[in-house]
């Protein structure tokens, strides 16, 4: 009898499975037949010793820790020559560190295919990047100005703290009918990485704010006419996004509406949850100035779901394996 050649899995280790990140991360790989997910138990998840021993097994590990936490398993996945998918802001500007970003340009899938390590992007400044650097690489808009990002984000994007805080009745958060802005006294993590991948050589003003729903995500980046090299019209901008992004199985461009007027449930930006995709809008302004808007799930896109993305490229899967269609 011929026996069936065994089909060798890799292996998977969510470091930090228990958080808003990897929870979903695991949901969208545990049924999967082309990887095996190592598991610690419950009592072992803070375990020193039992972590460093599952980095060590698996072929790529996934960090959803904190910063700090990050970077101590970074190292202990360097010397156990183990890969490394960072989903948390500790390595997202490391001149040493693949930018997890798939369709930040051409080269960037072989790139992220190759690394040993790589850093999940933000989700207000991947989908922030994603709309602005085809601007600036077509050369319609210098580096050098100052633009400002207005962002809202279900209460998930702050961790288990901030569900917490959200979902208890006694803070009367749950019963909010309007946005919070935050971070206005700091400058935001994300800000880096939103510089250094568009090439502004500007600070962005960013202007984050979180919703009373668990997730979801829009973000806005309005855009003054006088900004622009020979005042490209809202269609022309919306042809070039539409031409760049063709093909990419994530990433959808709405078709421009010109100046018809926009419904109040076009921009929902629940509109996206549970799938990874991000949608684009242009919307022109007959003053000749320009709003991009990205919508999207911030578990989805913004952070679980592109993650999924890399696992496969690193391993040399499809892409688009595990991942909601």
């Amino acid at each position: 009898m011929i026996e069936s050649p065994t089909v060798l899995r890799s292996k998977i280790f969510i470091d930090g499975q228990a958080g808003t990140t990897g929870l979903r991360i695991r949901q969208w790989t545990q049924h999967r037949s082309d990887i095996e997910l190592l598991t610690l138990a419950e009592n072992d998840r803070r375990s020193v010793t039992a972590r460093q021993e599952a980095i060590s097994l698996a072929d790529l590990t996934i960090l959803c820790l904190p910063d700090a936490a990050a970077g101590e398993a970074a190292v202990w996945a360097q010397n156990a020559g183990t890969r490394v998918l960072d989903a948390s802001t500790c390595h997202r500007v490391a001149d040493d560190w693949t930018y997890g970003l798939p369709e930040l340009c051409e080269e960037q899938r072989a790139r992220i295919g190759s690394a040993d390590r790589v850093s999940n992007p933000g989700c207000y400044s991947s989908t922030f990047i994603l709309l602005l650097r085809p601007l600036i690489d077509a050369g319609l808009m210098p580096t050098d100005v100052p633009i400002s990002i207005h962002a809202l984000s279900g209460y998930s994007g702050g961790g288990k703290s901030l569900i917490e805080r959200w979902e208890n009745h006694d803070n009367e958060l749950a019963d909010l009918q309007y946005e919070a802005p935050y971070a206005l006294g700091w400058v935001h993590k994300h800000i880096p990485e939103m510089q250094r991948y568009t090439g502004l050589t500007v600070q962005p003003q960013f202007l984050p704010a979180v919703g009373p729903f668990h997730s979801g995500m829009r973000v806005q980046v309005p855009l003054h006419e006088s900004i622009f090299y020979n005042r490209p019209d809202g269609e022309e901008i919306w042809t070039l996004l539409n031409q760049r992004y063709a093909g990419e199985p994530f990433i959808q461009v709405a078709p421009f509406a010109g100046f018809e007027a926009v419904s109040e449930n076009d921009l929902d930006p629940t509109g996206f949850n549970g799938s990874n995709q991000l949608q684009i809008h242009v919307f022109p302004n007959p003053a000749g100035h320009i709003l991009l808007v990205g919508l999207l799930d911030n578990l989805g896109k913004g952070a679980s779901g592109v993650a999924v993305q890399c696992l496969n490229l690193m391993l040399g899967l499809p892409e688009e394996a595990g991942l909601p269609v």
